[in-house]
């Protein structure tokens, strides 16, 4: 089991959030609305994917990087974790 099972329920709202945001975003876009108000929504959509990103970041600190520590391998395991960081801070 995955560290973020923890937080599962909480990962599950926010993501059903950001659909219903992303769905907001499209309609606007097929109602021709003015383009700050469009990017206004893409922004806090893209806050909210952070958020999330962050949360499962978390988990896979506690979990899996704090077991590979724990069993010596953390070399490893902190090569993957900047290799994860960098895919997520990449945009």
């Amino acid at each position: 089991m995955y560290q973020y099972e923890h937080d599962k329920k909480n990962l599950m709202d926010r993501l059903t959030r950001v659909e219903g945001q992303i769905r907001g975003i499209m309609r606007m876009v097929d109602d021709g609305r003015y383009c700050p108000d469009i990017l206004q929504q893409v922004s806090a959509a893209t806050a909210a994917m952070d958020e999330v990103s962050l949360i499962l970041l978390r988990s896979h600190i506690n979990g899996c990087v704090t077991d590979a520590i724990e069993q010596h391998q953390g070399s490893e395991a902190i090569e993957d974790l900047i290799s994860v960081v960098r895919k997520v801070i990449r945009r």
